[in-house]
């Protein structure tokens, strides 16, 4: 295969990203920071926002779009089966980045139910498929490709007004988000070729994830 722009991870593509994960590694550790934190969640509770359930859902719902639109003949940039092992592939650097740092960090979440509070797994993976949806449709309708940002944003707003993580947090996991799906595309021709070598056979790839609070492994199986 030969590998095209579509597949390039250039230095400038890791500035944001980097930005984000820097900003909430500080957050843990500057004091400044962590007053902000506490600020942004006494004014939630003090204005009683409303709660809601909604970001279990938006998180996953920006790739659902790229699928959906796919079925009514508004194609991507890239085939059902290339496109999933790209998402599939995102999901699962996702996974091992957010995972591991969780139980590392072992940050109290601001309504104490447990330690693993940052960064937020649900707008990790909120970014991941808004940056999914933006790689998809970039090249064909640019304001298209946008349009899954705001779902990210009120994903990992929603995380804050929920009492599920500090504003860092949050930060950071859309840091990682964004990081997952460019390095997932960058990675696809090696996998596209690795999967390449057994046409002629099944292949499966298994995806962990987190939804609504419990951690769950996805098949996927292409024949």
């Amino acid at each position: 295969m030969c590998i095209n722009s579509d597949y390039r991870l250039e230095y400038k593509q890791l500035i944001l990203p980097s930005i984000f994960i820097a900003y909430g590694a500080a957050n843990l550790n500057i004091k400044a920071l962590k007053q902000l934190n506490f600020s942004a969640r006494d004014e939630i509770l003090e204005n009683n926002l409303a709660h809601t359930h909604l970001d279990n859902y938006t998180q996953f719902l920006p790739a659902a779009i790229v699928y959906g639109l796919d079925a009514v003949n508004i194609k991507g940039k890239h085939s059902f089966v290339d496109r999933t092992v790209i998402y599939a592939t995102s999901q699962l650097l996702s996974a091992s980045m957010v995972f591991p740092l969780k139980y590392l960090v072992k940050e109290r979440r601001p309504d104490n139910s447990d330690y693993l509070s940052f960064p937020s797994g649900h707008t990790a993976t909120a970014f991941s498929s808004a940056q999914f949806m933006f790689r998809e449709y970039k090249d064909k309708n640019i304001w298209l490709s946008l349009s899954g940002y705001p779902i990210a944003v009120f994903t990992g707003i929603y995380r804050v007004i929920n009492n599920k993580h500090w504003v860092g947090d949050v930060v950071a996991g859309a840091g990682f988000g964004i990081l997952s799906t460019d390095l997932a595309y960058w990675m696809y021709p090696q996998i596209s070729t690795w999967l390449g070598r057994n046409k002629n056979k099944a292949q499966t790839m298994v995806v962990p994830f987190y939804q609504q609070g419990s951690y769950n492994i996805g098949f996927i199986r292409n024949f």
